[in-house]
């Protein structure tokens, strides 16, 4: 019964998974996703908002919130705004991936991140296993770039690395494959609008 409680995806298909806490969402965040859309041709992104982030020690604001900020927001018709790690019940994103690979088989996923999750994705539980499972799509954010390119997991996976200009192949590469694009980016960010008290 659970597949039918997650989005539709067919055999074949290409789709982004764009994770995070979205606390708040903002346009930077719709953003990256025309631009993953448009760059890494991709058939659709599910924004994965999750439970919470096991990286930051403050919870986010409840869920349900955040979901439904989110779907006001959004406002393209292949971007879809879901909880599946709730509803999978999965804490970590390898986990995520693992699952959604088995409940759709012969669709092919591509992590998307900004720089600035790159420069840090060492730290991520199980990092290596993502890269082994699945291609992964980064872009650039304002003041990233340089950390990002002598991040740990760029140094560890450099031969698996995509020419930007073959950026649209990557949802068809075999994994580890990722590909880094400079990409016009908004300087907007969840802690910013947190800090002004816009939010929570």
């Amino acid at each position: 019964m659970l597949r039918h409680t997650l989005p539709l995806a067919l055999p074949g298909q290409v789709i982004g998974l764009f994770g995070g806490s979205f606390d708040p969402p903002h346009r930077g965040h719709v953003h990256v996703s025309r631009e993953a859309l448009k760059r890494f041709g991709l058939d659709r992104v599910w924004w994965l908002v999750s439970p919470g982030n096991p990286l930051k020690s403050r919870g986010p604001v409840a869920l349900p919130r955040r979901m439904e900020a989110a779907r006001a927001l959004v406002r393209h018709p292949r971007v879809e705004v879901t909880d599946i790690e709730a509803r999978l019940g999965t804490r970590y994103t390898a986990q995520t991936i693992a699952r959604l690979q088995a409940l759709y088989p012969g669709v092919h996923f591509v992590w998307l991140m900004g720089a600035d999750n790159l420069a840090q994705f060492h730290h991520w539980q199980d990092w290596d296993q993502i890269m082994q499972r699945v291609p992964v799509g980064v872009l650039a954010r304002p003041g990233q770039r340089i950390s990002a390119r002598t991040s740990v997991a760029a140094q560890r996976f450099r031969g698996a690395k995509l020419p930007a200009a073959a950026a649209h192949l990557l949802g068809r590469m075999e994994a580890p494959a990722w590909c880094f694009l400079n990409v016009p980016m908004l300087d907007v960010s969840s802690s910013a609008i947190r800090a002004r008290g816009d939010w929570g």
